[in-house]
């Protein structure tokens, strides 16, 4: 199949979008480093997923796109000069990143096949406070909205069912027995499911992990649902974040248990559209390996 072709024109506006459209995230978290500032809901965006801030910044045709007078691109690696225009090279498709691809395939392909599960109200981040004193959390220098006794009984009056391995392993020890699953790494294909959030949110993770394959276009649109779910995610946790300007979900009560559903659900339908994306672009990078 032929390469699709950009104009000079069309590829240096869509890199210069994606530049203005980035900063919006990326020119405040830098200033917050400048001034030694910790914030305990954007961070995350950039610490524990680790895509730096510059790479983001980047942007990418992805595979088989092929960029008129695109000299500029053969300083970074795996770009090539072709007939039709510098694109990425096959070469690019590495063993490692095909592994990937296929990995990340057979996961969004097994998540997208089960229906949304709407019940779990955020308690993950409560399960990882749950029995520590203030100076043993995650977000010490932020109060908790009920104080310790008061998460506590909440922990222990509530239903916890966390499906995703990576906010289940920062439970605290105390809070991992009260988990309905127990799950491991090697669970995430038969475990994941469309309403986590964290594993909404890690849609942004698996579009950098594939480099330069996929357009930077759909990362950003995966990393800025990332940011609005953390967003959520942090507000439904039992920490007091007003004064940052987050008001709480208060997943103790009922109202706010349907209203932390509601968004979650909304969430989940977005996500379930970059998924699909990501999913058809590895397949794409399969039929290459096949080939």
């Amino acid at each position: 199949m032929p390469p699709e072709v950009l104009s000079e024109r069309t590829w240096r506006a869509r890199e210069q979008a994606h530049l203005e459209r980035i900063r919006n995230w990326t020119l405040p978290h830098r200033e917050r480093q400048r001034r030694g500032e910790k914030h305990p809901v954007l961070d995350f965006l950039f610490t524990y997923y680790t895509q730096r801030p510059s790479r983001l910044e980047r942007w990418q045709p992805g595979f088989g796109v092929a960029l008129e007078g695109g000299a500029k691109f053969l300083d970074r690696r795996g770009y090539s000069e072709t007939p039709d225009g510098v694109m990425v090279a096959p070469e690019a498709l590495t063993p490692r990143l095909l592994d990937t691809a296929d990995f990340v395939h057979r996961l969004l392909s097994a998540t997208e096949s089960r229906p949304a599960q709407l019940g779990c109200f955020g308690l993950h981040e409560w399960a990882m406070v749950y029995r520590l004193t203030q100076d043993e959390l995650r977000h010490s220098e932020w109060p908790l909205r009920l104080g310790i006794q008061g998460t506590n009984e909440v922990v222990e009056s509530m239903r916890i069912q966390c499906s995703h391995y990576d906010a289940f392993r920062f439970f605290s020890t105390a809070a991992r027995p009260r988990n309905t699953l127990q799950p491991t790494q090697q669970d995430r294909v038969n475990l994941e499911q469309p309403g986590c959030l964290h594993n909404n949110m890690d849609v942004f993770k698996w579009c950098y992990k594939l480099g330069p394959l996929v357009p930077a276009e759909l990362t950003a649109d995966a990393f800025e649902l990332a940011a609005e779910i953390r967003e959520l995610d942090m507000r439904a946790s039992p920490y007091d974040l007003s004064e940052l300007g987050y008001s709480p979900v208060a997943i103790e009560t009922a109202p706010g248990r349907a209203e932390y559903v509601r968004e979650q659900r909304a969430f989940a339908e977005r996500a379930s559209a970059l998924r699909r994306r990501l999913i058809e672009t590895c397949r794409h990078l399969l039929e290459q390996r096949v080939g």
